[in-house]
């Protein structure tokens, strides 16, 4: 077996709701530039779109995005769109609201909870969809979360958003929404060269809740927004030597190890990465090594 057979379902499944998913999804953020946002330079188009079309190929029918995904050219919900429609029956677009981008690229201040009904209709305009599948709702440092997810949550009523989840969450957040509305999933940054007690106690709350984990920077690690990071302990670097894969794929597998509710998003926008980040889904870590990766992410710290 080599990375080019690899399929999605190779990682498991877990269900978004009612939505089946594989393990192994794609995160749309890479799909504009060399680097998030307005950093880097913007991709090629038909590239990009190659790349969209040989995810869905691949078995992946999972895809994160969000209307603030664009570069000075490239918007991802617009490849997306373009790419994909009329999307399969099997393919869930996950969204996300709350953070806003002027045309310029700017960061506009957090959303009122007023204002998210607009944030879920400009995802559904660019998408080309009448409902949004999942739609998480991204905390940016307010203490309560309640009134937003609330709005968000009469929208699932209303029929514009067939499930919801929460992002950037710490425990007591996830309680709240979960006292509005079900939630299906928890986005958080998470990572294995990164300690985070806070994270640690969510998955595992999401864990006891049946909640899907959805981590972001997870490949990325302390590059963030700028891309996949080349710095990599010699823990992944020796389990990565051992199954004679890149440390990239060490960084998902490990994502992927940390319970069956746990799912993984990595973006790519070439063609190369993606069909390993797929073959990921498959590496099989052994009780040693992933003790050997956890001890040095507690050493990071």
């Amino acid at each position: 077996m080599t990375a080019e057979t690899i399929t999605a379902d190779a990682s498991g499944t877990w269900k978004l709701g009612d939505l089946p998913v594989h393990r192994i999804g794609f995160g749309a953020m890479r799909l504009t530039g060399s680097a998030a946002f307005h950093h880097g330079t913007p991709s090629d188009r038909e590239r990009s779109l190659a790349v969209l079309r040989r995810a869905v190929e691949l078995g992946v029918n999972h895809i994160d995005t969000a209307a603030f995904y664009f570069s000075s050219l490239r918007s991802a919900n617009e490849l997306i769109n373009s790419a994909l429609s009329p999307y399969p029956d099997d393919l869930v677009v996950v969204t996300k609201v709350g953070p806003h981008r002027d045309h310029q690229g700017e960061w506009g201040t957090a959303a009122r909870p007023d204002q998210l009904r607009g944030h879920v209709e400009e995802n559904l305009r660019q998408l080309g969809r009448d409902h949004l599948d999942v739609v998480n709702f991204r905390r940016q440092r307010q203490d309560s979360i309640a009134e937003h997810f609330g709005a968000l949550a009469e929208l699932r009523t209303a029929g514009l958003i067939r499930h919801l989840g929460v992002s950037a969450v710490e425990p007591r957040h996830l309680a709240e929404a979960l006292e509005i509305a079900p939630v299906v999933c928890v986005q958080n940054r998470y990572a294995v060269d990164r300690p985070d007690p806070v994270g640690d106690e969510v998955l595992r709350l999401c864990g006891e809740h049946g909640i899907a984990f959805v981590p972001f920077y997870a490949v990325a690690g302390d590059a963030g927004e700028l891309g996949a990071t080349a710095a990599h302990d010699e823990a992944v670097l020796s389990v990565a030597r051992a199954h004679g894969v890149g440390a990239a794929q060490v960084r998902i597998a490990w994502t992927l190890h940390q319970g069956p509710h746990m799912l993984a998003i990595p973006g790519t926008g070439n063609p190369a990465h993606l069909v390993e980040n797929v073959a990921a889904g498959a590496i099989e870590l052994t009780g040693e090594e992933l003790a050997r990766l956890d001890a040095a992410r507690t050493q990071t710290g």
